[in-house]
């Protein structure tokens, strides 16, 4: 009997077909999954990624609450048209942090996985109070009201407290220190060897445009500043070759 004759077998008898299927499918499955019970985490830990300072943090919660996500990706795909537009493609490791990821599954504007640098402070500012000001074709409705919200200082140690919680490795300096950070990050007279050595390259200085007062716009822009800038991709080895 041919190995042929012996598949005929398999597809005219139901039971036979469904136990055979099962019994691949379980295998299969344990291949997978087995492994993992033997790694403490699946995400390749990267050098320079870090959790957000306080003040990336109020920002990214604004972000979220104001809906961003919906329009604007933060992941750019292993493609080469992604890689040549956006630069490098986004590391698992990039969104370790992230309570909820901000992926996203939408474009109707640019990926910001690597916007921060790309444009001053003053750009993101105006852009966010009148969007066409500077992106005629934009259909992004005004957040000119950021520039005039006082942001909420006093909660930020219990936002930090929270995504230590879910595994952010924040510690009890950082804690302790939160209110201090988040309002030395926005202020240019500051002194922010401290916030520098709790998160390195973290973006310093007015962001709002108006030093005197710390505003939501202050921490959406510190936010965004941060976006793609933590790890050194110039000494990252490229295996899929698209740079």
């Amino acid at each position: 009997m041919s190995i042929l004759d012996k598949h005929a077998i398999l597809e005219r008898n139901a039971t036979l077909l469904l136990v055979g299927s099962l019994l691949v499918v379980s295998i299969g499955g344990i291949v997978e999954i087995a492994p993992l019970f033997y790694l403490e985490n699946t995400i390749e830990k990267v050098e320079g990624v870090r959790p957000y300072s306080p003040l990336e943090l109020a920002g990214r919660g604004i972000y979220v609450r104001e809906g961003c996500y919906t329009c604007h990706s933060q992941m750019i795909r292993p493609f080469r048209d992604e890689v040549e537009r956006y630069g490098h493609y986004s590391l698992a490791a990039e969104s370790m942090y992230d309570h909820p990821f901000q992926w996203g599954s939408k474009r109707t504007g640019p990926d910001l996985a690597r916007v921060g640098d790309r444009y001053s402070n003053e750009w993101h500012v105006q852009h966010l109070i009148e969007p066409r000001s500077v992106v005629p074709e934009s259909v992004m409705p005004s957040y000119a009201f950021l520039k005039e919200t006082p942001i909420e200082v006093k909660t930020i140690s219990m936002h930090l407290s929270a995504n230590r919680a879910v595994g952010v490795p924040y510690t009890d300096e950082m804690l302790e220190n939160a209110v201090a950070d988040m309002k030395a990050q926005a202020d240019p007279n500051a002194d922010t060897s401290g916030i520098e050595a709790r998160y390195p390259k973290a973006k310093l200085g007015d962001f709002d445009g108006n030093p005197a007062k710390l505003t939501e716009m202050d921490a959406l822009v510190a936010y965004l500043q941060m976006l793609g800038t933590l790890v050194d991709f110039s000494t990252y080895d490229d295996a899929a070759g698209y740079r």
